[in-house]
């Protein structure tokens, strides 16, 4: 008897893209005992962060407890928009209309900034502007869609397109949404390829980086971090945690910035090619 009747036979916890894009074997280096920048995690955040800091001419080491990208860089949707969930009004309201402004105009700019850095590495991910499509579960936000349309910010109006109820079967083959909005400029990635791709540039611009080497503990002396790992201890000019919410031992400032937030991804069975191309 299946003990989890919820899933299939043949239910496993690993993306199944990772079929396509396995987790890297790193070529096993000693922990230094020196470095001028310690990262610990080995995302996106941490990834990108010893681009910066290598290109730059600082030595740099990046540190995961797991094999690099095990966690939610590779293991997310794809999916890439320009949204937040609070908008113009609610960000005024909290910050004032000028940083609010710059927060949207941020996020607006993310989208275009990750389709160049991709171009600019060269990074083979399958990246698209395929748009997103967002259904109304009723009339009524159907109609609050459409004043959102109407009523975008001057200065922050991007493209969004009104899709009534008997025209979604253009997007999305399903009744049951009351019509909804599609905003074509977002756009889709495979996220292990597009990790792997990060990879392969930090490790060729000088980046040494170290699975499977839990960081311990973090403290400050002389001017210098010292951080226990698994593998030993090692000095670091310079600390950058870029563990999001993987964090065994996370020190209190910093647990007060980590805030969780619900993903939820289903896949439907495997599409013919044709279908979903047109």
């Amino acid at each position: 008897m299946n003990p989890n009747p919820v899933f299939s036979k043949d239910y496993q916890s690993k993306p199944y893209w990772w079929e396509r894009t396995p987790r890297p074997s790193l070529e096993p280096i000693e922990l230094p005992k020196e470095t001028e920048v310690l990262v610990v995690g080995s995302g996106y955040t941490g990834l990108c962060t010893s681009l910066q800091t290598s290109r730059n001419g600082l030595e740099t080491l990046v540190l995961d407890a797991e094999d690099a990208g095990w966690g939610g860089s590779s293991r997310n949707g794809g999916q890439i928009s320009t949204s937040l969930k609070p908008g113009f009004d609610v960000l005024s309201a909290k910050f004032g209309a000028e940083k609010a402004r710059a927060i949207l105009k941020e996020g607006i700019r993310s989208l275009d900034w990750i389709g160049e850095f991709i171009e600019q590495e060269k990074i083979d991910c399958d990246f698209q502007r395929v748009g997103r499509f967002y259904g109304a579960h009723t009339p009524r936000q159907f109609s609050l869609l459409e004043k959102k349309i109407v009523n975008q910010p001057e200065g922050l109006e991007v493209p969004i397109e009104l899709i009534p109820r008997e025209e979604q079967h253009s997007e999305i083959g399903t009744d049951f949404y009351h019509g909804g909005i599609v905003h074509p400029q977002h756009a889709s990635l495979d996220p292990a390829r597009f990790h792997q791709g990060l990879l392969e540039a930090a490790l060729s611009s000088g980046v040494s980086i170290k699975p499977q080497c839990e960081v311990q503990e973090i403290l400050q002396a002389k001017g210098l971090f010292h951080v226990s790992t698994s593998s030993g201890v090692v000095k670091a000019k310079n600390v950058v945690i870029a563990t999001s919410g993987y964090n065994r031992k996370t020190p209190p400032w910093f647990k007060r910035r980590i805030i969780p937030i619900g993903s939820y991804i289903i896949a439907t069975e495997e599409l013919d090619r044709h279908w979903w191309m047109n």
